[in-house]
């Protein structure tokens, strides 16, 4: 069976100003999805799950569909804010979703196959879903995850600071910590993240998430599980998310799991602020013109 993309699109993009998620960044207005899923289709995936805001559906099917009928199997799931679909019966008042680890609980129902869970504005590069693949199809147990290490130095945004969760890895090449570090910018020809009013260095290969993961579908009991209690310990702290690391750290920990960190040396990027647009643009040009991409992506 072959195995599964989910995509990660219900974000707001308050940074950005409008929604990324379905800007146009090719040559002819190609999304950085499209370039995500045609080189998923390469890989090897099978099927693509979206999770969207349920109002945006029509808007993804109408830009989405065309292209890939016929490619590859297509599904849509929503996030929202219903808790008693996990058995949580107190209102919580949210204005925000719960985040990328609660996001991932809206395709418990359409997968049943091992997936990889990645960013909809993240240019992740055709390495990381050919090594994914890769591990989901011959690795992948349900206590044998994965996630894709890129190099924080390839990772960063010349107009602003950075989240990145910064992995620890073992001798054997797996995750021993993830730390979500939420302001990591370019120094003086350094990389450094600040926290407390105090900035620390880190080396241009430090190993980064970039939230693409490899798991399988047992991991959504365990997140559900993990939901639950996050919930009711931040019901009153409305800004708190439940991410996608916290899940990682809570396996490794309780020794539940490993997380094999895949090395990739490709270059990521990305729109977190508006002024990478540009950036991206051209980027994704130059791999047209070398020869990497075709200039018509679905042609």
């Amino acid at each position: 069976m072959k195995p599964t993309l989910l995509i990660l699109a219900a974000g707001m993009a308050s940074r950005y100003g409008s929604m990324k998620q379905i800007d146009g960044f090719g040559p002819n207005g190609e999304t950085i999805i499209d370039y995500s899923i045609y080189d998923a289709i390469k890989a090897g995936f099978g099927k693509v799950v979206f999770i969207i805001k349920e109002e945006f559906v029509d808007n993804f099917k109408a830009i989405f569909e065309p292209k890939l009928k016929g490619r590859i199997e297509t599904d849509y799931v929503f996030q929202n804010f219903d808790l008693k679909q996990f058995g949580i019966e107190e209102e919580i008042y949210r204005e925000k979703p719960w985040g990328t680890a609660h996001a991932i609980l809206s395709g418990r129902n359409v997968i049943k196959e091992p997936f990889c869970v990645i960013n909809a504005d993240d240019f992740y590069g055709y390495d990381s879903y050919k090594k994914m693949v890769d591990f989901l199809t011959n690795e992948a147990t349900d206590s044998n995850y994965s996630i894709i290490g890129y190099e924080i130095g390839k990772t960063l945004s010349d107009f602003g600071a950075v989240s990145r969760g910064v992995c620890k890895v073992d001798d054997a090449g797996n995750l021993e910590e993830i730390v979500e570090r939420t302001k990591i910018f370019q120094k003086d020809g350094t990389i450094v993240y600040e926290e407390d009013d105090k900035q620390y260095p880190l080396s241009f290969d430090t190993p980064v998430s970039m939230n693409f993961w490899g798991f399988t579908p047992a991991v959504f009991k365990i997140t559900e599980d993990l939901f639950r209690t996050f919930a009711m310990a931040n019901k009153d702290k409305p800004k708190a998310e439940f991410f996608i690391p916290l899940i990682g750290e809570n396996l490794v920990k309780t020794n539940t799991a490993t997380f094999k960190v895949v090395p990739t040396s490709n270059q990521w990027f990305g729109v977190t602020y508006k002024e990478d647009k540009p950036f991206v643009q051209n980027s994704i040009d130059e791999l047209v013109k070398n020869g990497t991409y075709p200039e018509k992506l679905w042609s």
